[in-house]
């Protein structure tokens, strides 16, 4: 089906082609704001802190005219970082609050399909081409994000893919990539995250793993990249689903890999066992150098493509919000309320992944209660699917005349409905990661499950909640609504 004929829920009766679409869609809704001048050391990390902490759902910035790059060379950071930009990205109606995005991304998958890409000999990727001795990874302005980095970062926003050597099934997800020199570069993937399982199935077979990097693509690969998909799906395949028709891809020459054929940039090369080098620090989403340089393998750089005035793709994680947590925080929380109702959860009113707990320590969800004991099956079932697994935290179920986006109502349900004795336990030995800086060094920590609900034994006498009626408000809020402008 084609994207002319699709029934797209968004402004526009076709998906943008590619990332230079996006961003003309973005700019005309005022979703974009223009950086020119900025320094590739550290000025573009720090402008994208100060922009991100000015306030919620920050623009995306555009940089441009970067020091030392030619002038049509670009980098883009906080594509999908707005519940606006989000809807934009997926296709879905402009929302009004962040929930209808989680609600739109929960209706479409109840007939989401994955659908697997088109390969084609041509694309806008293979503009230019370096290989072998021609190959140079400072063409591009790539940068130093932070003080304390252990070097410069081409891959933030991106797509690290490799093929399974047993399935043959592709994956295509965001793990950091650091640049050695002009030739090499090192990924640093997290214990349990399916690339590092595909690529110590190489490297245990005693052959080397080919790999591509995709750094500037449709921030709808992005997002399918940066979120857990279940193993053996490719995540192209997943965002050609929700794009409704399949992403183009052209084979690379040397290792045959799909890469996307709009591509900005794409890094070709091959990882060999034994073959590291020190890989490190860096500013990580949990707002800390949470992992110390380390030996990571070394990738070896045979071949560069890429676009004329190629726009390079930047996340820049700090101390929460950043330039991407808040279009994780809505895509996650869609996640996790899914999984729940397929595992047979009912009654499940709202999901909200909170930014300060980094999109994953600090999860909320209001429910309503249907029998004894709901509550902390919807608790145990959130804190251990797949998408709420990886560095846990927190996690929270209050009811249903709890908003759980409002931290305020969270906590004020926290300290009235919850008895910390009997309301709040505890797992043990669950899945973390280096990047979390109270991880042991078995990568396991504990979680916390709070029932800030009211007992289910007393929902009928349970002291009322002192507020006016809704109807009232609405009726006091017309008669004063010049009064209230004012406020």
């Amino acid at each position: 089906m084609s994207g002319e004929t699709r029934s797209w829920l968004g402004q526009y009766n076709r998906p943008h082609a590619d990332l230079r679409e996006f961003l003309e869609r973005a700019e005309r809704a005022g979703e974009i704001v223009r950086a020119p001048g900025a320094d590739w050391d550290l000025e573009m990390g720090a402008l994208a802190e100060i922009v991100n902490h000015k306030r919620t759902e920050a623009p995306a910035i555009l940089f441009e005219d970067i020091k030392d790059y030619p002038k049509g060379y670009r980098a883009v950071s906080g594509l999908s970082n707005s519940a606006r930009r989000l809807a934009l990205t997926l296709g879905f109606p402009d929302p009004k609050s962040p929930i209808d995005v989680v609600q739109a991304y929960r209706d479409r998958m109840k007939t989401h399909r994955p659908i697997p890409p088109k390969v084609v000999t041509h694309g806008p990727v293979l503009e230019n081409v370096q290989r072998d001795d021609e190959v140079n990874l400072w063409t591009f302005p790539v940068p130093r994000l932070h003080e304390k980095d252990g070097g410069r970062y081409i891959g933030t926003d991106d797509l690290v893919i490799m093929r399974d050597p047993e399935g043959g099934w592709v994956n295509a997800a965001t793990y950091r990539v650091q640049v050695h020199d002009e030739k090499t570069a090192g990924i640093w993937i997290s214990p349990g995250k399916q690339g590092r399982q595909i690529r110590d199935k190489y490297f245990k077979q005693g052959k080397p793993c080919p790999v591509l990097i995709c750094c500037g693509q449709d921030p709808l690969l992005f997002l399918a990249a940066n979120h857990e998909v279940r193993y053996g799906v490719s995540e192209i395949d997943y965002a050609g689903g929700h794009r409704g028709e399949p992403f183009e891809v052209v084979m690379s020459e040397v290792h045959g890999l799909p890469m996307p054929a709009h591509a900005e940039i794409v890094l070709e090369g091959v990882m060999y066992p034994d073959d590291v080098r020190m890989e490190g620090p860096f500013g990580e989403f949990t707002g800390y150098y949470a992992s110390a340089p380390s030996e990571q393998p070394v990738v070896h750089v045979q071949r560069i493509y890429h676009r004329n005035d190629p726009i390079m793709g930047i996340a820049c994680p700090m101390r929460p919000p950043t330039d991407v947590s808040y279009g994780k925080c809505i895509v996650k929380a869609g996640m996790i309320w899914d999984e729940m109702e397929r595992a047979g959860i009912s009654g499940i009113k709202g999901v909200w992944c909170h930014e300060a707990g980094v999109a994953r320590l600090f999860n909320v969800i209001s429910l309503k209660q249907a029998y004894g004991g709901h509550a902390r099956q919807a608790l145990l079932v959130a804190a251990g699917c797949q998408s709420g697994a990886y560095v846990g935290r927190f996690t929270i179920v209050v009811d249903e005349d709890i908003d759980p986006t409002d931290m305020f109502s969270v906590i004020w349900a926290m300290s009235t409905r919850c008895d910390p004795s009997e309301d709040i336990d505890f797992i043990r030995r669950m899945w973390s990661g280096p990047l979390d800086p109270m991880a042991p060094a078995n990568n396991m920590t504990s979680r916390a499950l709070i029932d800030a609900c009211r007992p289910f034994e007393r929902l009928k006498d349970f002291p009322e909640v002192a507020s006016a009626p809704r109807d009232l408000i609405d009726r006091v809020a017309t008669k004063f609504a010049d009064v209230i402008d004012k406020i």
